[in-house]
């Protein structure tokens, strides 16, 4: 776990701004720490704290009225929360819950240092428009693939991604599901035709990669 005192070095945005800037950041700011399953935020909370993850992995999941779930994204050790980030600038509420992957712990930065430092500090408001940039042209990136890109190509890119270069994903059919924004019974047809071409095999809350190549010749990969 990440020392209270350093934090601020871990955001390469962060370790260039002002000496006193840093120490403000530091001084005000406190550690958390969240176990995994954790919900750290949901839909109509309002954001108190600007978050800055140093350990962990936080899913940012969209529910909708009918329970429907996608992950919109994932904030790895290093990065800034988008939503809670635009939350804070147009002062409204969360539209959607941040579940921790894994243990977690976090830097949370008041939202009065955060407003002050966004109207004073040329330096930090750069990060944190930077980063949201980032992040919402990702977010435009994830809306095209489930809008118009094919399931069996979208399903195959994930697979070889969670899969971190292991031949053994731990997942489930529900949890590719909510991975691809689409119903459970559609992930299912698809993983068993995938198991019919014999490229993967599945087992009770794993799948089995069988022949990476060809996945990834799907997901058009470089092979």
């Amino acid at each position: 776990m990440t020392n209270a005192q350093e934090w601020v070095e871990r955001f390469p945005g962060l370790s260039r701004l002002e000496p006193s800037i840093k120490q403000l950041l530091l001084s005000r700011s406190a550690i958390i720490e969240v176990p995994k399953g954790a919900t750290i935020f949901g839909p109509g909370n309002s954001p108190e704290n600007m978050l800055f993850l140093l350990d962990g992995t936080v899913a940012v999941r969209q529910v909708s009225d009918t329970g429907h779930e996608i992950v919109l994204y994932r904030i790895h050790a290093g990065q800034s929360c988008v939503l809670t980030t635009a939350c804070l600038l147009a002062y409204e509420n969360y539209s959607a819950e941040g579940i921790s992957e894994t243990p977690t712990q976090a830097a949370a930065v008041p939202r009065d240092v955060f407003d002050d430092l966004v109207a004073q500090s040329k330096s930090f408001r750069n990060f944190v428009f930077a980063a949201f940039s980032k992040r919402i042209t990702d977010l435009f990136l994830m809306i095209d693939e489930v809008a118009f890109q094919r399931l069996d190509v979208r399903l195959a890119d994930k697979l070889l991604r969670l899969s971190n270069g292991q031949d053994l994903v731990a997942t489930t059919h529900q949890k590719l599901s909510v991975e691809l924004g689409t119903a459970r019974e559609v992930v299912s047809r698809q993983l068993q035709e995938f198991q019919r071409r014999g490229w993967i095999e599945q087992a009770r809350g794993s799948v089995s990669l069988l022949d990476r190549a060809q996945l990834a010749v799907l997901a058009d990969h470089n092979t």
